[in-house]
């Protein structure tokens, strides 16, 4: 009798604790959209003796938010807006990787767990490493996760995470995101490279 009452105790009292503990508190948590060329809208395009060697497209976001995805010279850059005209506007529209690079289609938006609003995205780009060919003498790829952060207020890069050298990328990209998106200058800060650093690291950081 005595033990069940001390379990039912214990039982109440770690019920208490968990309840005031920051585990139980909310979470900001994922949700996720498409930036497959083929379901966006192409607005704007640039042609060379009838080759088009550059185009923008116009991609669906969260609800309230436009991804504008430039392609030029087999380089990519994300954007994030209100709308077309204001992605276009922000720092991320004008920053990318020297070397050819595309990206994912999933795109990861971090919901911020009280406002239930975006602030900010991950998504993994794949960037050619020169130095290293295959078979085919065609650059292998590294993988990048880009954190980018997201308006009310100017949308940039805020860090970068090698996907090879880190054993658990993905959840890393989500914890950098969560401490720094949100106080991230991005007329001040530089962008950070987070956790280990091998290959794509290299070829993302600035020259």
């Amino acid at each position: 009798m005595r033990a069940k009452l001390l379990c039912a105790f214990l039982l109440t009292a770690l019920t208490a604790i968990a309840a005031t503990s920051p585990v139980s508190a909310q979470q900001n948590t994922s949700q996720y959209t498409s930036i497959a060329t083929k379901g966006c809208q192409k607005f704007e395009t640039v042609k060379v003796s009838g080759d088009e060697i550059a185009a923008s497209f116009d991609c669906r976001g969260l609800s309230g938010y436009a991804v504008v995805v430039g392609e030029d010279d087999l380089r990519t850059t994300v954007a994030i807006g209100f709308n077309r005209m204001h992605a276009k506007d922000q720092p991320s529209f004008g920053q990318g990787f020297a070397p050819f690079n595309s990206v994912h289609h999933n795109l990861e938006w971090r919901l911020d767990a009280k406002t239930r609003k975006p602030f900010a995205t991950i998504q993994r780009w794949f960037i050619a490493d020169n130095a290293d060919l295959n078979k085919d003498s065609r650059p292998k790829t590294v993988g990048l996760l880009v954190v980018t952060r997201t308006p009310p207020g100017a949308s940039c890069h805020v860090a970068y995470i090698d996907v090879r050298a880190n054993e658990n990328p993905n959840a890393l990209a989500r914890d950098t995101t969560d401490e720094l998106a949100h106080k991230f200058d991005c007329k001040k800060d530089k962008v950070h490279i987070i956790g280990n650093k091998c290959r794509a690291a290299e070829l993302a950081a600035p020259k």
